[in-house]
């Protein structure tokens, strides 16, 4: 059985991942939009589909893989 230090430094470790996850496409979409504009993606600039849909979908699955990961370690 793991340690409350332990899970505590695991759930650190993996909250740090996600939320790396989370700055650096978002930072990217932000701080590059107009070099990104000149790429298209079904007819759309790829900065706006990246803002509308694509990095919504991410925060989806970055919520999904927090959820899944604590039950996993409450479960231990």
């Amino acid at each position: 059985m793991a340690t409350p230090d332990l899970l505590w430094r695991r759930t650190r470790r993996f909250t740090v991942l996600l939320f790396l996850l989370w700055l650096i496409p978002t930072f990217v979409v932000i701080f590059f939009a107009r070099e990104l504009n000149h790429l298209t993606l079904f007819g759309w600039p790829l900065s706006f589909y990246m803002a509308a849909q694509g990095l919504t979908l991410l925060y989806v699955v970055l919520v999904g893989l927090y959820a899944w990961y604590m039950n996993r370690m409450e479960r231990r």
